[in-house]
């Protein structure tokens, strides 16, 4: 059953970043080096296992019950580092990712299991995996993606899933986003992503990115 849930415990806040230009948005939109370790207006201003992804591992296997039978996909995994975790405590794991630059610089453990793929085509058979992680990416799509990408979600998974979606409810929020977000593309309300995941059949998790949540605005 579809529930509003955040299944990661409480991350380190984001580097704060001036509003994007379109330049910014360009050197984004290659998802390479300059995305991923160059400059903070460009992407994430170096990614790096910081010690965060730990603890989100313990918090999936304890919300959804995995065990070492269990498969985990994670939809978009840039350089593999929450899947990293879930295989040192004995998860089964696979990736998808677009970012060639992000697949090279996935842990030596993870090499095989980690397939370049579109997020709105995913490579593997039905009801393959006990849990589908989608962090991100949803939103980053056309509005028509993002219904395949659901439905995928739904296809490859045994039931439990977890995706996150970005959201405003006024204008001046809106506008916040589209300053703040590099590559963001899909700003909906709560009400209009409701309506899509129920299009799309969707069963599993989901939560909220606002403008508030990110600390654009005061609580």
């Amino acid at each position: 059953m579809m529930r509003e849930f955040n299944s990661f415990p409480e991350s380190p806040p984001a580097k704060r970043v001036a509003n994007r230009t379109i330049e910014n948005r360009i050197a984004a939109s290659y998802r390479d080096k300059e995305f991923y370790d160059g400059d903070r207006q460009n992407g994430f201003g170096g990614m790096a296992n910081d010690g965060r992804w730990g603890p989100v591992a313990e918090n999936l296997i304890k919300v959804y019950g995995l065990t070492k039978d269990s498969m985990v996909l994670q939809v978009g995994c840039h350089k593999g580092f929450l899947l990293a975790e879930l295989l040192a405590r004995g998860i089964n794991v696979r990736g998808t990712e677009v970012s060639d630059y992000a697949i090279s610089k996935i842990p030596a453990e993870l090499m095989g299991f980690v397939r370049k793929s579109p997020f709105h085509k995913i490579p593997f058979g039905t009801r393959e995996f006990d849990l589908v992680v989608a962090v991100n990416n949803v939103y980053c799509l056309t509005l028509a993606d993002a219904i395949k990408c659901l439905r995928e979600i739904g296809r490859v998974s045994r039931g439990k899933s977890f995706v996150t979606l970005m959201t405003y409810e006024t204008q001046d929020e809106y506008f916040m986003l589209k300053k703040w977000s590099i590559l963001g593309a899909l700003f909906l309300t709560r009400a209009e992503w409701l309506t899509v995941l129920n299009h799309c059949g969707y069963q599993g998790d989901y939560a909220f990115e606002s403008a508030q949540h990110l600390g654009l605005v005061e609580a």
